[in-house]
């Protein structure tokens, strides 16, 4: 690992690095946890059209990631 070169952008926003994106069996269920541990969302839930449900979070150190929940029910 290497110290981040930039900033980390603001909530909402696009991201200066590489983003890994997890698949979780519950989506709402982890996001929860992410949250209770202090945690916080950089972009809300979203359905990827019968694909998935998408989400994207950042952790204590300013770290951008990502978490799906495969569904292919999803709107």
């Amino acid at each position: 690992m290497l110290k981040r070169p930039a900033n980390t952008p603001p909530p909402e926003c696009g991201t200066n690095a590489f983003v890994c994106s997890f698949e979780v069996a519950d989506f709402d269920a982890v996001a929860e946890t992410i949250l209770d541990r202090g945690g916080q969302v950089a972009l809300p839930k979203f359905a990827v059209p019968a694909t998935c449900w998408q989400g994207y979070f950042v952790d204590c150190e300013g770290n951008t990631f990502g978490l799906f929940q495969v569904d292919p029910n999803a709107p």
